[in-house]
């Protein structure tokens, strides 16, 4: 499978899809603030396009412990490279890694609605 693709595509977007598995000692409050810290990037980073996040409520039990979806969109790689070292992304790793048991990221190109 050839994985190299091109920086940004025309009529399309970069989506950036992140999964959330939280430790068993992490309290409601923890998780709160995690949310908090996530939700406040797209007003601290430009390069986000869009952001929305949510929580499991499939009835299919396939979740595999993952509950917190994060949902980001970016008009190019370009954008998403300023974003993943950013500061203020980094920041928001240091509120997060306590709570965390694991971690699904996928990014993936999408035509623009």
């Amino acid at each position: 499978m050839d994985r190299t693709k091109p920086t940004v595509q025309q009529d399309s977007v970069l989506r950036h899809v992140v999964m959330f598995k939280f430790k068993e000692t992490a309290t409601q409050d923890d998780i709160r603030k995690v949310q908090e810290a996530f939700s406040a990037l797209p007003s601290k980073i430009p390069q986000i396009a869009s952001y929305e996040w949510g929580t499991n409520n499939s009835p299919e039990g396939l979740d595999k412990g993952f509950t917190h979806v994060f949902f980001l969109t970016f008009d190019s790689e370009a954008d998403r490279g300023v974003y993943l070292p950013h500061p203020d992304h980094k920041a928001f790793g240091e509120i997060l890694g306590p709570h965390l048991e694991d971690v699904l990221v996928l990014d993936y190109w999408s035509r623009k609605d």
